[in-house]
């Protein structure tokens, strides 16, 4: 499963593309406003981070069918070429026809907020390049956000789509694994979460058994001292 990380926070983007295999950012409304300032230069900053090759996720705000087209076009035309910048869409009937007009034209679109394998179905069929299903907000109202994952990811094998799932809206770190043992493609996952899923206190004690048990014969030397001499 491809990670693309959750955030708008700079720090948190430069740690995270330089120490993990991400695939790219992701941004919605509620965490640019979290940064608060000029969200047009922090927006090209996180572009120049990730450099050109990676994807970079931006949300609509404009809510009517022209303006949300436009605006699109804008994001993509201010970061970057249609390949590795993708709008994100909210999953309404005219985030719907915005998808299908975008798309058309060769728009990357990630419709977002998904709840259902059936807006997830519309979704791909309006030619979105992803699908977010968020599954954390699923799980808080009593509802299977896995299984919807799953079902999303049955359907679209089913019918051989090239829409993807990128899985949303994590809490914890076995949620993103459960995630990827049912078929999810893709999932963007917030900083702390992406600390969880390295982390482990048996590999930190494992570590230090090693580095003890090695100082103990050969002390402060290491391998690539011994090799140079």
């Amino acid at each position: 499963m491809r990670i693309i990380l959750d955030t708008a926070n700079l720090d948190d983007i430069r740690y995270f593309n330089e120490y993990f295999p991400i695939e790219g950012v992701t941004t919605n409304p509620t965490i640019l406003s979290k940064e608060g300032g000029d969200i047009i230069s922090h927006l090209k900053e996180i572009r120049a981070i990730i450099g050109e090759d990676k994807e970079l996720h931006v949300q609509v705000m404009e809510t009517e069918f022209d303006k949300i087209v436009e605006e699109a076009k804008a994001i993509v035309a201010l970061l970057g070429n249609k390949k590795n910048t993708f709008v994100k869409i909210p999953a309404t009937p005219v985030g719907l026809k915005a998808c299908m007009a975008l798309s058309k034209e060769g728009y990357g679109i990630t419709v977002t907020a998904v709840l259902t394998a059936a807006q997830a179905m519309l979704a791909s069929n309006a030619g979105a390049a992803y699908v977010a299903p968020y599954v954390s907000r699923l799980e808080n109202i009593c509802a299977d956000g896995v299984g919807t994952v799953a079902d999303i990811a049955e359907l679209f094998s089913i019918s051989g789509t090239d829409c993807q799932i990128l899985a949303a809206s994590f809490k914890t770190a076995k949620e993103v694994l459960d995630c990827a043992v049912v078929g999810c493609h893709t999932a963007t996952i917030g900083s702390d979460v992406m600390h969880r899923l390295i982390q482990h206190t048996t590999t930190d004690t494992s570590i230090a058994g090693f580095e003890k048990d090695w100082k103990g014969a050969f002390g402060e030397k290491t391998i690539l001292g011994m090799i140079k001499g």
